[in-house]
């Protein structure tokens, strides 16, 4: 990295650091849940945060977006990078023939659904959310990707939980967080 590069990479993280705020005890007691939204409210950060999340992918054909919060992001990306946005929902919630991956997190378990023809076959995918704690639902959503005969380009987030391991569960996954705590 240059001076210049690491200067705006820390000027980033301080911005995300600023206006992602903890909520204790949600969504259950002894979970600090990183809120995203008074980043997400602020339209200078918010753009700051969508720019370094598009930066540096090479040609991508769909930029896939985990519900809830990175749906908000995956496509503020595709439309920057002009790829298509692919929504990855929570079981039930698509309503053509899906495949289906269950996963832990940190307090329980769930599955996440991706329709079976949102990828084809040798499409280079992004995947983006707004944090990676375990790493299940990122390592879920790679694998409903591959599954449809498509690529990982990689994975970007906003934020790594960095004690929480989940990083492990992508080997050569790509992974880029703007800020790792």
């Amino acid at each position: 990295m240059t001076v210049g590069e690491t200067a705006a990479a820390s000027t980033l993280a301080d911005l995300i650091r600023a206006r992602v705020r903890d909520i204790p005890d949600y969504p259950q007691p002894g979970v600090v849940f990183k809120d995203i939204t008074p980043l997400l409210a602020d339209g200078a950060a918010l753009t700051a945060v969508v720019d370094a999340l598009a930066a540096d992918h090479g040609a991508l054909d769909k930029v896939a977006g985990i519900e809830a919060r990175g749906f908000i992001l995956a496509a503020s990306v595709a439309c920057q990078l002009g790829s298509g946005f692919v929504p990855v929902r929570k079981q039930g919630r698509l309503p053509g023939p899906t495949f289906s991956q269950s996963y832990q997190l940190e307090y329980g378990s769930a599955t996440i659904e991706v329709h079976q023809d949102a990828f084809s076959p040798g499409e280079r995918v992004l995947i983006v959310d707004d944090v990676l704690a375990t790493g299940g639902t990122a390592e879920a959503t790679a694998e409903l990707v591959r599954r449809a005969g498509a690529e990982v380009a990689g994975i970007c987030v906003i934020l790594e939980l960095e004690f929480l391991g989940g990083r492990a569960r992508l080997p050569g996954g790509n992974v880029r967080s703007l800020l790792v705590v």
